[in-house]
């Protein structure tokens, strides 16, 4: 890998720096106007127009609100870089002075709160950046960029709805995939990275546990489902622990559980939510069966008949695969930082179990290189207080997540810029997944 000149990184710190005001007003709108997975219409508005403002072809629409952005300059490798747009139903208590009032009416009638808890408004906001630079220095490089906005990250449907929708058949199949999130545990001005399985799959799983109801008072006339469903929670927890193998990763965890109506009824039916993740199909499926196995196994034991056995139901629509980071990108991204981004903390970080459908775009077939990394986001001075003890760190998701954006956004840009035109420029060939 050669060394890059002193030219291109003063080019690269000067523009990003001279930029990063106009960046920052960007951001802070988008944190001001989060919007809902599958309803990022006003979002995916205005990251259209803002890249056609910046000579990129841009089409939109694509599997519901998603965008796609291309500059194409030249022969060369396809280079795509993707920024999640959707918002949480979280009610922001951050205390900033451009924090989130936003509100909006659910379908069920119910009255929710936005915000970007997850950092959205981060990665859109880095990705206008690398626009930017791209558009204005097409003289270091050729090839495609293919910009992506993409929907519904949260709810796990942006990507499979993207390609549904032909993402590599109406636009180029891209060569390598990149994209950032930001992070809540790492400080600003770091990069952290993972080789291999870096974000576990993700699945939501329904149980509804069936009895017979009755009077409270009567229990030896009922069979009390809900006294079943406690049963099936804690038999759940020996999945894990006595039948995937101890080195594989994996969590199954019982999120939601209803039942009845008063206090001396029993009720005839009580639904569970379950979330399972882990990295391998296999584990995937084996825990999958498992539990089927399980809940059915208790039924039976308290007597059910056939009619009332429980049912086991997969969320299909929201599974999110895991996501793999192709090794060689990965140390072909860390040569590209450690030559070009002197004052950059770069550090491997392990796999975590949060889910990411960015994994889906790298997971057609062929496989498509593809890598995601960690932007730290913590503020300097709240990162140094939690590593002395002295106060815990909000979590992606939460209503406190504040990033350091200022600091953060400048380093994705430079971060992201720097290994696109490096790929563009050397074009490296990577072995199959």
């Amino acid at each position: 890998m050669r060394v890059f000149s002193i030219g291109l990184l003063v080019w690269l710190s000067c523009t990003v720096q001279a930029n990063s005001l106009e960046l920052l007003k960007i951001y802070r709108h988008l944190h001001q106007n989060p919007e809902l997975s599958y309803q990022e219409k006003e979002t995916a508005k205005f990251l259209a127009t803002t890249l056609e403002s910046l000579d990129y072809e841009v089409h939109t629409g694509i599997g519901g609100h998603g965008v796609v952005a291309l500059l194409k300059n030249g022969d060369g490798p396809t280079v795509m870089i993707r920024a999640d747009m959707d918002a949480l139903p979280v009610k922001e208590q951050t205390g900033l002075p451009f924090a989130s009032q936003k509100t909006v009416i659910q379908p069920d009638g119910q009255k929710v709160s936005l915000m970007h808890a997850c950092g959205h408004d981060v990665h859109m906001t880095v990705l206008i950046g690398v626009a930017e630079h791209m558009a204005k220095h097409r003289s270091e490089w050729h090839g495609t960029l293919m910009l992506i906005g993409q929907p519904a990250e949260e709810r796990g449907g942006g990507a499979k709805a993207m390609l549904a929708d032909g993402l590599f058949e109406r636009f180029p199949r891209p060569d390598y995939n990149l994209a950032l999130h930001d992070s809540a545990s790492l400080p600003a001005g770091s990069i952290g990275y993972t080789a291999g399985y870096a974000l576990a799959s993700v699945d939501s799983i329904d149980i509804d546990v069936f009895g017979l109801g009755g009077h409270g008072a009567y229990p030896h006339r009922t069979k009390d489902p809900v006294v079943l469903a406690s049963r099936l929670v804690v038999d759940l927890q020996t999945i894990i622990s006595r039948e995937i193998n101890p080195i594989e990763p994996a969590v199954l965890t019982v999120g939601s559980i209803h039942g009845g109506t008063k206090h001396n009824i029993i009720p005839d039916r009580v639904h569970l939510q379950l979330t399972l993740r882990a990295y391998s199909k296999i584990v995937r499926n084996q825990i999958i069966e498992a539990l089927k196995r399980l809940a059915t196994g208790l039924a039976i034991s308290a007597g059910l008949p056939k009619d009332r056995m429980p049912v086991v139901t997969v969320q299909e629509d929201e599974y999110t695969p895991s996501t793999y980071n192709h090794p060689q990108l990965v140390d072909f991204a860390i040569n590209t930082w450690q030559h070009a981004l002197n004052d950059v903390v770069i550090k491997s970080v392990p796999p975590v179990m949060g889910g990411e459908d960015f994994g889906r775009f790298g997971a057609v077939s062929p496989h498509i290189p593809s890598f995601i990394f960690w932007l730290g986001a913590v503020p300097q001075a709240q990162w140094e207080k939690a590593q002395q003890g002295q106060s815990t760190l909000p979590s992606l998701h939460s209503p406190f997540w504040a990033p350091d954006a200022k600091t953060a956004i400048p380093v994705g840009v430079k971060a992201m810029t720097v290994l696109a035109k490096q790929l563009f420029e050397k074009q490296p060939k990577f072995s199959a997944n």
